[in-house]
């Protein structure tokens, strides 16, 4: 996949850092970038009367006045930057933020998610454009800038549907790379799953598209899977991995934790999520 049109969702609070990253990846692919920057509405309060108080309308029309303050200063940082941009404000209530930024995200390409936004909304973002948009996710990294041309990829495999989208979506990604670690933790030999040489399958299925493969099977040795991810990624060097996101439920992923969660939550490196 060729991306050419890039939606950036920022927190309208806190985005500058994240806007600049934004445009300088934009910028490296000559892509367009659309910014959406988001204002959460404070909770409602209401008066003796059961009607909204004086004091939270106020509240409100403030969190508008900020978020079109955000919008005119977003505009005016790219403006001067030589790139293809246009800058939207979306002032909503939390119940319906991620139905929102799904609905943008159909539009793009991928949807960048930088390191700046507050964590509820950050994660909101990021599940409405997974469940949302059948668009993928890219995950900013404290410390590592992003690409959508990286020379290093690490990818995630496990025979599900979900690594199966993340591959297909990141074929062109892996075609210009130098290097692409496949890895598998803890693979066991099954002709319905990993086949007899767990690895072997995918890793044709790439290099019949030109793609320079690696096969690590890798033992977790009583560590998590994604800390078996992120030490290869960081012992390869690695600009990005790539993996499909939510194999399980994320009522389960919440409640028992996964794979998933803890790259959204702590990611090494940049990570491009497709489900």
């Amino acid at each position: 996949m060729t991306y050419k049109s890039v939606l950036q969702v920022l927190d309208a609070n806190q985005f500058e850092t994240d806007l600049t990253e934004a445009a300088d990846l934009c910028a490296a692919a000559n892509a367009h970038l659309s910014v959406l920057l988001v204002k959460v509405a404070a909770p409602l309060q209401f008066g003796d009367d059961a009607g909204l108080s004086v004091a939270c309308l106020d509240i409100r029309m403030g969190e508008i006045e900020q978020l079109d303050r955000a919008v005119v200063a977003a505009r005016t940082t790219l403006k001067d930057l030589g790139i293809s941009f246009d800058v939207a404000g979306e002032y909503t209530e939390t119940a319906w933020d991620n139905d929102l930024i799904g609905e943008r995200a159909r539009y793009a390409d991928v949807t960048l998610i930088g390191t700046s936004m507050d964590p509820a909304l950050r994660t909101r973002s990021i599940e409405g454009v997974l469940f949302y948009s059948a668009r993928p996710v890219l995950l900013a990294a404290h410390g590592q800038s992003m690409t959508l041309l990286p020379k290093r990829i690490v990818l995630a495999w496990n025979s599900s549907f979900e690594c199966t989208r993340a591959a297909r979506e990141a074929l062109d990604m892996m075609r210009n790379a130098d290097s692409v670690n496949v890895v598998l933790v803890d693979p066991t030999a099954a002709s319905r799953n990993n086949g007899d040489e767990p690895g072997a399958d995918i890793a044709t299925y790439l290099a019949r598209h030109g793609i320079k493969v690696t096969v690590d099977r890798l033992p977790s040795a009583g560590r998590r899977v994604e800390e078996v991810l992120n030490r290869l990624a960081v012992d390869t060097s690695a600009d990005l991995i790539v993996m499909g996101a939510y194999g399980h439920t994320r009522l389960r992923e919440k409640v028992f934790g996964g794979v998933t969660k803890a790259m959204i939550e702590a990611p090494i490196v940049p990570v491009l999520m497709v489900r």
